[in-house]
Formats: C-alpha cells, sequence, structure tokens
C-alpha cells in the first residue's frame, strides 16, 4: 500500500514537472527579452529546482572511459565479469597492452547494498584504478528482479562475494565500504575455515558496523529501540505494477532516502538555497558540481525485505558478528579461522553513521591475524562519505589502503 501511494504521488505531480520543464525552457530562451533579467532569471532558477525536487532519479552511469595514469591517459573499458539476478560484478579494464596493468592486484570494491547505487562508488573507484586491477558489485535494484527469480538474504549476500573470490582466483584483494564491512568479513571467515585458495590476500574494512555497541550513532539507537518486528509493520512494502519485481516485498529505497536526508536536513537545505543562488548567477561549475552529486545522492534502490530485515536484526538489534554467534548456512561464522588474510580497518572522525570504534572493534574479533598484517586508520575531519570519497580520501586514505595492499601481496 505504501509504495503504491509513492508512485500514485509520482504520477500526480508528472504535470508540474512537465509544467517546470516548460518554464525552464521559456525563461531560458535567448529570443526570450526576460531571460536575462533579473526575473527571468529567478525564474528559470525556482523551475529548475521544482524539477529536480519532483524528479525520479533513475540509476546513474558510472562514466569513466579513461584514467589518468603518470600522464598517460589510459582507456577504461566496464566489462560484466560475472554475473547473477542481484549482482553484476563489474571489471574496469585497462585496455591497452601495456603489460604492467596485466600485472597490478586484483581489487574489489564491495559497495553498499543499502539504498544507493554503486555508482555512489565512481570516485573510489576512480582513485584506486591507476595502481590496480579494479571490479565492482554493482547490485540489482530489487524492483527490476522478477519473484520467479527467488529471494536474495544476507546468507546469499556472502555466497555471492564468496562466489566472487572463487572467480577471480587466488591473490585478490576486497574492500568493503560500510554495510558489506560485516558479509565480506563472514565471507572470509567462512573462506578461512574451509581452507579456500581463493580466500582474499588482505581485506580493507570501512565505516563498517562491525561492533555497533561501540559508540552507537542516531541509526545504530533506533534499530535497537524499535526491533525487528517494527521494521517488518512499518517499512516493508509490495512492489506495485509495472515493475518486473512486482508482488516482491522490499524495503524501498525512497524510505531510505528520506531517512539520509532527515538526518541532515538543514545542510540539505541550505545546500539547495545554495544551488538556488549559483543558478540565478549562472555560476557554472558551483551548480553543476551541486547537481552531479544530488543526481547521484536522490538516485536510490529498493533492498529485498529478507536481506534488510535479516540485517537490521544479525548486525544492529543482535549484534551477532562480535558476539560470536552469527551463523551462515548454519555454520557459525568463526572469525578466529582467519590467519593469512591481512585485515585493514579505517574509520572517519566525524561518521555519524558508523561511530568510531565500530570498524576498529574487527582487530579485537580476528585474534589470529598477526601484527604485522594488520593496520587501522583514522582519518581526521572527515564524516561517513568523506571515507571513501574526496579530498582526504584521495590524499591519505587510499595511498594508505595503496601500501597496505602491496604489503601484503599485491
Amino acid at each position: 500500500m505504501l509504495y503504491s501511494l509513492f508512485e500514485m504521488n509520482q504520477a500526480a505531480l508528472a504535470p508540474m514537472r512537465a509544467a517546470a520543464d516548460l518554464g525552464q525552457i521559456y525563461f531560458r530562451n535567448p529570443f526570450n527579452p526576460l531571460t536575462n533579467t533579473p526575473v527571468g532569471k529567478n525564474m528559470a532558477a525556482l523551475f529548475e529546482m521544482v524539477e529536480r525536487v519532483t524528479r525520479r532519479y533513475g540509476k546513474p552511469d558510472f562514466g569513466i572511459d579513461e584514467i589518468d595514469i603518470d600522464g598517460d591517459m589510459v582507456p577504461v573499458t566496464e566489462r560484466i565479469a560475472w554475473s547473477h539476478p542481484f549482482c553484476n560484478l563489474v571489471h574496469f579494464e585497462k585496455t591497452t597492452a601495456k603489460r604492467q596493468w596485466r600485472k597490478q592486484p586484483k581489487l574489489v570494491i564491495v559497495a553498499p547494498m543499502s539504498g544507493h547505487h554503486a555508482t555512489l562508488l565512481r570516485g573510489t573507484v576512480r582513485t584506486m584504478l591507476p595502481d590496480h586491477d579494479v571490479y565492482i558489485t554493482d547490485w540489482i535494484d530489487a524492483r527490476q528482479v522478477p519473484v520467479s527469480l527467488g529471494q536474495f538474504d544476507l546468507d546469499d549476500y556472502i555466497d555471492y562475494l564468496i562466489e566472487i573470490f572463487q572467480a577471480l582466483g587466488p591473490g585478490t584483494h576486497v574492500m568493503a565500504v560500510c554495510q558489506p564491512s560485516v558479509p565480506v568479513l563472514a565471507a572470509v571467515a567462512v573462506m578461512s575455515a574451509r581452507k579456500d585458495k581463493c580466500t582474499p590476500k588482505s581485506m580493507t574494512l570501512m565505516g563498517g558496523p562491525i561492533d555497533t555497541r561501540r559508540n552507537p550513532t542516531v541509526v545504530n539507537n533506533l534499530a535497537e529501540e524499535k526491533g525487528i518486528d517494527w521494521f517488518r509493520r512499518n517499512v516493508i512494502s509490495k512492489v506495485p505494477l509495472p515493475y518486473p519485481g512486482t508482488m516482491r516485498s522490499v524495503y524501498p529505497g525512497f524510505l531510505q532516502l528520506n531517512g539520509f536526508m532527515s538526518m541532515n536536513l538543514d545542510r540539505h537545505v541550505h545546500a539547495h538555497r545554495e544551488l538556488f543562488v549559483h543558478l540565478v548567477r549562472g555560476d557554472g561549475d558551483s551548480a553543476d558540481k551541486h547537481k552531479d552529486f544530488y543526481d547521484e545522492y536522490l538516485s536510490v534502490m529498493d533492498l529485498t525485505a529478507e536481506f534488510f530485515l535479516q540485517t537490521v536484526d544479525t548486525v544492529f538489534v543482535e549484534h551477532h558478528l562480535p558476539k560470536g554467534t552469527m551463523t551462515h548456512r548454519n555454520e557459525r561464522v568463526d572469525l578466529t579461522k582467519i590467519k593469512s588474510c591481512a585485515l585493514m580497518t579505517v574509520e572517519g572522525e566525524k561518521d555519524d553513521i558508523s561511530g568510531v570504534g565500530q570498524t576498529e572493534a574487527a582487530h579485537d574479533l580476528c585474534v589470529n591475524i598477526p601484527k604485522r598484517k594488520r593496520r587501522h586508520h583514522l582519518q581526521k575531519r572527515v564524516g561517513h562519505y568523506g571515507v571513501f570519497n574526496g579530498g582526504r580520501f584521495r590524499a591519505e586514505i587510499a595511498p594508505s589502503i595503496g601500501d597496505f595492499i602491496r604489503a601484503n601481496g599485491g
């Protein structure tokens, strides 16, 4: 019912969006005498803001066609290296014959499956590409997956990761951004217990909720206070027609987006006010940067209900991983089995989603990883987004991760 109401609201706003489009065209027409007047500029900016606020944002492209490596522009081709109904593994292949590209360490970036598309990590991919052979998990929007293709829960997520590591073979390194820190750690533990030769050489966990009992944030407290039954009753909905995933139970992306926005509502309101000013002034660079960010930020995807509920219960309510009670396919996830895979954790000093100490907790749980194979990086003056993107990520965090990978078989 909730999803249907949202779709009805989107349909009801369609005439307003169309009118806003026409308004932009009218007040930006070079033959309109009002175009370059204060009234014309304000009206054009207002109509663009109305269109943007009411728009349904589709999935963006990665758009990485080339990469600058030591002054050379190297072509990059996106290729799907592995595919399952809920995920494509995208390989950013450097399409030159230079031998050194083929010798770079394989790095799997596991994107969060928490509402946004993997393209949110476009900057992360760009930064890591010059020195690594980069792959990324491109999760599929649950409303696009027919019910006939089955369910997808946290156990399936871990299975997918294990299959990806096995498909890429020995010597792979993995970087988990936020939410996937838990399933990546679990997958490595399961593979280590099985003595799988394809167990990653190193794992980098970034801003992840390994133990949310440490320095809990608003997000963590909400999950514990409400409990899993509240989420099942209040946020789960059926995908309506005409999507391929009609009648699939999901946690809708628009609900997750509302949660993200409400956490920092003042900041988002201020940012849109600034955008309006830039549009009126004709400040193209500032307006374009704002629009690029929000085109990405406002593009969201649905999660399967079973994955969302199992993750909330396992990670945020019951804390199964740090308690040592987490299971995968009825097999206990034993973190003490991890011995050869190196571990690096990265946290942001101002992270308001995964508090300081939550990711570092992995070091206390993986007791059999040698000290020489461990590293912790606390980045000053960055929040959650800055852990994996932005200037400090490029200048300080990424070089540290690169050094760590090279030091552990990369």
